[in-house]
């Protein structure tokens, strides 16, 4: 070895060949010299789009409305119970002469109105979790809010016959619906997390 040569130890660097562009119609391009890596990606939102926070807010007002029906099948429910017990052991004539025992229509009642009580419940819960969920949630608490939004209006139209709440339901859900579909909503949910 001579004073002259520097050592290197993974022999001569490449001369033009494979994987080295030689002339200006090659199909692939070099990796561009300097310049900000993340140029063409889709700019990472900081804070959480107005519309998705409209979203959430109407999300907990939705899960409110469906305490307040939850609690308005319970005071029913008592209510029912108490006229039942009154009369229990009454048999009742219908239109057409057929006798009915007030006992067992009084137990069907009383089961469909704690059935309404507990899904209005559960449906409560689960909109407070996916509200809660809206700061760190990803793709799926958008899609969950949607489906969500979907059965309130549903609710809402069950519920607009019995109570004033229920358009409220109704046009909450819709616009709900409708900010999650949204772009910055999407954006919001899809976001890189580091």
């Amino acid at each position: 070895m001579s004073f002259g040569q520097q050592h290197n130890p993974y022999g001569q660097p490449p001369q033009a060949g494979y994987g080295y562009p030689q002339q200006p119609g090659m199909p692939y391009a070099a990796y561009p010299q300097g310049g900000d890596p993340y140029a063409g990606m889709a700019p990472v939102p900081a804070e959480m789009p107005g519309i998705t926070k409209a979203a959430r807010i109407f999300m907990w007002v939705i899960a409110g409305l469906h305490v307040i029906v939850s609690a308005w099948f319970m005071v029913a429910y008592a209510q029912f119970k108490d006229e039942v017990e009154k009369h229990s052991g009454e048999t009742v004539t219908t239109r057409n002469g057929d006798t009915v025992d007030v006992d067992a229509i009084g137990d069907i009642g009383k089961g469909v109105m704690a059935f309404f009580a507990t899904l209005a419940l559960v449906f409560a819960i689960i909109g407070i979790i996916l509200a809660i969920r809206y700061a760190k949630g990803r793709n799926g608490v958008r899609v969950g809010s949607i489906v969500y939004a979907s059965f309130a209006i549903i609710s809402g139209l069950l519920t607009t016959v019995m109570l004033g709440l229920g358009l409220v339901t109704l046009i909450l859900a819709i616009l709900t619906i409708v900010f999650c579909a949204k772009r910055a909503s999407a954006e919001w949910f899809q976001r890189p997390r580091y």
